[in-house]
């Protein structure tokens, strides 16, 4: 007999502030570099400083922040190398996800995966929109993959990148090239064509990579070199 009663577990309260901020970090709204204090994150929160203690080492746990003895939490500054390594890897994950959801591609996944697309377009004009879209339209299709270490691999991808991935999407232009790039995958993903879904999905990761690098080196030309 089981000793524990099935139940549906509820994210703690330091779960729950650490996954705003890390949504306020990836969006800008905590510029990298910036001082992140307990004191003043409290209030906001109206929670205790422990509270807010626990939710800063999660999002250490994450690389968003780093807590430094004397110096307090920081939220930490990108580079050009965790964004080469980051989009490498997950170039691949992203093909073998598409591979694998086009060999399980429904009548109900295609609607979905259509809708997707279409809300994509509409969010064009918004760079937060269009990368919360996005973000939402891996998800979907990792999850078609059925593969539960794909899966999570790519969600503690998620959070980690999103800064990186705004960067490359920072441009209508480059929302405009990087909606072309998810129309070839879904085409691919709805026609039952892993191969063409893989490449096409390691491809388009591989171009907001390139895009993400070049907004980079703008932004930050004494660090750009990998």
């Amino acid at each position: 007999m089981n000793a524990f009663e099935p139940q549906k577990l509820l994210p703690t309260l330091p779960l729950q502030i650490a996954n705003q901020m890390a949504d306020s970090i990836v969006e800008g709204r905590f510029p990298p570099g910036s001082r992140l204090r307990e004191t003043e994150l409290a209030l906001s929160f109206a929670v205790s400083r422990a509270t807010i203690r626990e939710a800063l080492r999660l999002l250490e746990q994450r690389k968003l922040v780093k807590i430094q003895p004397q110096r307090g939490a920081h939220v930490t500054r990108l580079s050009a190398k965790e964004l080469d390594d980051l989009f490498e890897v997950r170039a691949s994950l992203l093909g073998t996800g598409s591979r694998l959801a086009a060999a399980r591609c429904t009548p109900v996944h295609a609607k979905a995966l259509r809708g997707y697309l279409k809300k994509l377009h509409a969010n064009l004009p918004n760079l937060t929109d269009y990368a919360a879209t996005s973000a939402d339209l891996v998800e979907y299709l990792m999850r078609m993959s059925e593969n539960e270490v794909l899966i999570e691999y790519i969600r503690d991808f998620a959070q980690r990148i999103g800064r990186y991935v705004r960067l490359g999407l920072a441009t209508m232009e480059r929302r405009q090239n990087s909606l072309v790039g998810w129309q070839t995958v879904i085409d691919a993903v709805i026609g039952d064509d892993g191969e063409t879904a893989d490449q096409q999905h390691r491809k388009l990761a591989l171009q907001n990579r390139a895009a993400a690098l070049e907004e980079f080196e703008r932004q930050n030309p004494s660090q750009a070199t990998i």
